[in-house]
């Protein structure tokens, strides 16, 4: 009896003691990994941290673990202490590298946190002006016409605009050439030269301007949402094809066993920072939106999404290189 009141006490200690690390959080700066220093991952980190730190009242550290695919950033954090002050931004590669890489070191559904679904920036699908077709529905007729013929851009094997032209080839029944560049804006630029006649982009102020100065024809947002910056692109579902759907997203995540107080204090705090006019603004510019959602909602987020991607690396044999 002695050694049960014993190990009760204990563990009502160890409770007292993890719930006043909790309500002194933070105590000391927090540092948020980003896997890549440009594009959405590097705007909404290092606005995160800015606008972040004074209700928090301790400095935010935006740190730059790139290479491998992400993965080493996305390793790092699966393996840090789960007290709230090693912090992740999860793009989608997150949860594409485990199915993409024949091995990882992290499991994106077990190793992890979920704190919020912080934003998103859609994918496009855009055309070089001699391409015949018009449209999403004429461009799919002229690739069960011609197969082979046309050719498309991305950012690099595994990206999400990689995997969009894989969806499409799908979900079409269609064989179209896929031509990877090192980056987005190379792929961008090689289909805008004519050396491809497609290319999936991630949305932004050089994609909208290329579109709306006549350089390049928009045929689909890949989202569920018309762009403010170029609102003759229809969404997918308007141009006939409801499934195509590619998103450049962005959770905010911790290690696994991270207490719950001190994720509700981030969800609290990251959602008022979402929820500013500025963050919109922000992001609108590049064609994304901020968005909010409870810890739950980015697990169920994060499990949907694997799955989804995770499918069409299989359906095409997709190996990282």
């Amino acid at each position: 009896m002695t050694r049960s009141y014993a190990l009760l006490a204990g563990m009502t200690l160890a409770l007292a003691a993890a719930h006043a690390g909790a309500q002194s959080y933070p105590a000391k700066p927090i540092r948020i990994a980003m896997p890549f220093s440009t594009g959405g991952t590097d705007l909404l980190t290092r606005w995160l941290a800015l606008k972040l730190a004074p209700s928090l009242g301790q400095q935010i550290v935006p740190e730059p673990r790139t290479g491998a695919g992400g993965n080493i950033a996305f390793e790092a954090i699966a393996r840090a202490a789960p007290d709230g002050y090693a912090l992740l931004m999860a793009p989608p590669p997150f949860v594409i590298n485990p199915t993409l890489y024949a091995k990882v070191n992290y499991d994106p559904l077990r190793d992890f946190t979920p704190v919020m679904l912080c934003g998103s920036i859609p994918s496009l699908l855009v055309s070089h002006p001699s391409v015949p077709a018009k449209t999403l529905r004429e461009l799919i007729q002229l690739a069960r016409t011609h197969p082979n013929k046309l050719s498309y851009a991305s950012g690099g094997i595994g990206s999400t605009p990689h995997l969009a032209g894989e969806l499409l080839k799908s979900l079409t029944k269609t064989s179209i050439v896929h031509v990877p560049y090192k980056g987005g804006t190379l792929g961008l630029i090689g289909a805008m030269s004519g050396e491809v006649d497609i290319v999936f982009a991630t949305m932004s102020a050089a994609s909208a301007s290329y579109i709306n100065e006549g350089k390049m024809r928009g045929l689909a947002i890949l989202d569920g949402k018309r762009v403010a910056s170029v609102p003759q692109v229809p969404t997918s579902a308007e141009a006939g094809l409801p499934q195509l759907l590619a998103i450049n997203w962005y959770v905010l995540l911790g290690p696994a066993g991270m207490p719950r107080e001190i994720v509700d204090r981030l969800n609290s705090e990251v959602g008022k920072v979402m929820l500013m006019p500025e963050t919109r603004e922000r992001l609108l510019a590049v064609g994304g939106e901020p968005t909010t959602s409870t810890p739950a909602q980015a697990a169920d987020f994060l499990r949907s999404e694997y799955t989804r991607w995770g499918k069409v690396i299989r359906d095409a044999a997709i190996r990282a290189e």
